[in-house]
């Protein structure tokens, strides 16, 4: 499953399906109106599967203005929970955006990982960006979506950084698949960890074209295929990896359907596709 939205993203959440996951069929219809946030968008859907089966989703709902994030979940992602906003940067009152929550399940600690971007002007080394687009990511985990951690600084390379997804290889090993958003770059790079909060480091060069974003990761028997939105050329890309510092595109040799933006792939079992399909 791929989760999925259309600009300019207030229909709610779309979702394409791959038995291959190369090629991927949109199912074509809405199956989340968004009803929080001041804008009440849905961008940028990313989600997780739990141990008990339940979906759990997040969502940017406004491009500024919020301090936080939409959250729902589901047992067969076609009736969802009420809608939560989790206030998540409340605690700093000038934070310019929340984008691009990414969540992510640590088996080892039994805990859910929430990551996402924000902008507080003047906290970090300016660089290239202008104050208001000076990103870096912030954490929180939660073992039920009632409690949360207070939030952390997750990661902070030294620039503006968005559209980060935590990947897991093996225990103690980790990837940080993100978007260098400093101009004129915009592009895609790759840090490693042992624990999935990190620390990450060793920051890679770019591995893609400039004006690149949006990640998601998925594992296709000994490699790893990268789905990125190439905004700069129009299209939606991937690229292949095994060890995730040499990459191969492979766009060539993918489908995704017109109209697509950033979301997240998990794997889920087929009959979760055929219910959908009915």
């Amino acid at each position: 499953m791929f989760t999925s939205f259309h600009e300019p993203a207030n229909e709610g959440l779309r979702l394409l399906y791959s038995y291959d996951a190369y090629h991927w069929t949109d199912l074509n219809k809405t199956f989340l109106k968004p009803e929080v946030g001041t804008q009440k968008v849905l961008r940028d859907p990313s989600i997780v599967q739990g141990p008990d089966g339940t979906f759990h989703l997040v969502w940017t709902c406004s491009w500024k203005g919020d301090k936080g994030f939409g959250y729902a979940s589901s047992k067969d992602l076609i009736n969802w929970s009420a809608q939560k906003f989790l206030p998540v940067m409340e605690s700093e009152p000038k934070t310019v955006n929340v984008w691009a929550p990414e969540i992510f399940y640590d088996n080892e600690k039994k805990e859910y990982v929430i990551i996402w971007a924000s902008t507080i002007p003047f906290r970090f080394a300016k660089g290239i960006e202008e104050e208001e687009n000076n990103h870096r990511m912030y954490s929180i985990t939660t073992k039920d979506f009632e409690t949360f951690s207070k939030p952390k600084l997750f990661f902070d390379p030294g620039f503006s950084v968005i559209d980060a997804v935590i990947v897991k290889r093996a225990n103690k090993d980790y990837v940080l698949v993100l978007k260098d958003n400093t101009r004129p770059n915009r592009n895609l790079k790759v840090a490693f960890a042992k624990d999935a909060l990190g620390p990450y480091e060793n920051v890679s060069e770019t591995f893609s074209p400039k004006l690149t974003e949006g990640p998601t990761v998925v594992k296709v028997k000994n490699d790893w295929l990268i789905y990125f939105d190439a905004y700069g050329q129009k299209i939606y890309s991937a690229y292949k990896t095994a060890d995730f510092k040499t990459f191969k595109d492979v766009t060539a040799e993918v489908s995704i359907p017109e109209g697509h933006k950033h979301g997240t792939i998990i794997k889920v079992k087929r009959r979760v596709i055929e219910n959908l399909l009915k």
